[in-house]
């Protein structure tokens, strides 16, 4: 039975963007699973206590490369997007140690400040364009002007995000991984060689951000350090994983929803005077979620809703 829901749930999901087709409802759904993926990413470290505060940093990467090498070299992001992951993958190659989050922190001001600094090449702070192509949709600059098109991209990314998460939970990395974050000195002892096991779960995670980072690239054709790069994205990460709920895999969706409705509640509602403020009630709701539901949203309610049904009536 909960197989047969599953498939149903699925193929509402795809018919969806064919029964309904309002462009801007789409888009807030193209963002949602985009970022779904983004978190999902992210989750894969967190889960295991790997706190980074870097993701924006891949994300930035994965973005920035891919629009740059399509701008200046006509790179194809079919080529682009996956230099833009092994670029990711070689700068998470260096965050090892026992202050990973210090370290991602310092990668995200980094990130940040390169790409103000390099203004002439990035666009800076006013934010950076992929070129056009001159067809408007093509397969070959991966540019589609259809909604429809990028939503079935989108729910195929975030489906992806899921898979891989589901492997990683049924794959003998998790249970070291695990071992790891109850006691290092132990689980080596064990025979578990920790810093090739951070490193595997920390490059994938990289890679799948600087992924999303060339995919929301793509799809909006426009970047920015606010929006693709820096410490305030990486926070935003933390906050929807922990929000929808770490450890369960459909945690990091629930957070996206969040976010993208949250954010675009406060700019419809207060314009450009709402400029930062979803960066403060980020904060304050992420407070709050440690505080009173630190397993989130999922994570907090599911097991009650599971309990109530299994009751007898």
């Amino acid at each position: 039975m909960t197989r047969s829901l599953w498939w149903i749930a699925a193929a509402a999901l795809v018919a969806l963007p064919f029964v309904y087709r309002e462009a801007y409802p789409l888009h807030i759904l193209v963002l949602i699973l985009i970022w779904s993926f983004a978190y999902t990413s992210w989750s894969i470290m967190g889960c295991f206590g790997l706190v980074s505060f870097g993701h924006g940093g891949f994300l930035g990467i994965g973005a920035y490369v891919t629009a740059l090498l399509w701008n200046y070299l006509h790179l194809t992001p079919w080529l682009g997007i996956p230099l833009s992951m092994l670029a990711a993958a070689v700068v998470s190659l260096r965050i090892t140690g026992h202050y990973i989050a210090l370290l991602t922190l310092a990668l995200s001001a980094i990130g940040l400040q390169i790409v103000t600094a390099t203004r002439d090449i990035t666009g800076g702070s006013l934010g950076y364009t992929p070129e056009r192509y001159h067809g408007g949709s093509s397969i070959y600059a991966l540019q589609f002007l259809d909604k429809t098109t990028w939503y079935l991209i989108a729910l195929g990314i975030w489906a992806a995000g899921l898979l891989i998460r589901y492997a990683i939970d049924r794959s003998m990395v998790r249970y070291a991984l695990e071992a790891i974050a109850e006691d290092e000195d132990a689980a080596s002892a064990a025979g578990v060689h920790v810093t090739v096991e951070k490193l595997k779960i920390t490059v994938l995670s990289a890679m799948m951000t600087a992924f999303a980072g060339a995919i929301y690239c793509q799809y909006q054709l426009f970047i920015s350090p606010d929006t693709v790069s820096g410490i305030g994205v990486s926070l935003q990460m933390v906050f929807a994983a922990v929000v929808g709920g770490l450890n369960v895999p459909l945690g990091p969706t629930v957070g996206a929803a969040v976010t993208i409705l949250l954010t675009e509640t406060l700019r419809i509602s207060f314009g450009t005077a709402a400029i930062g403020w979803d960066n403060i009630v980020y904060g304050v709701l992420l407070v709050s979620f440690i505080i009173f539901l630190p397993q989130g949203l999922l994570g907090s309610l599911l097991p009650r809703f599971i309990a109530a049904g299994a009751r007898p009536a």
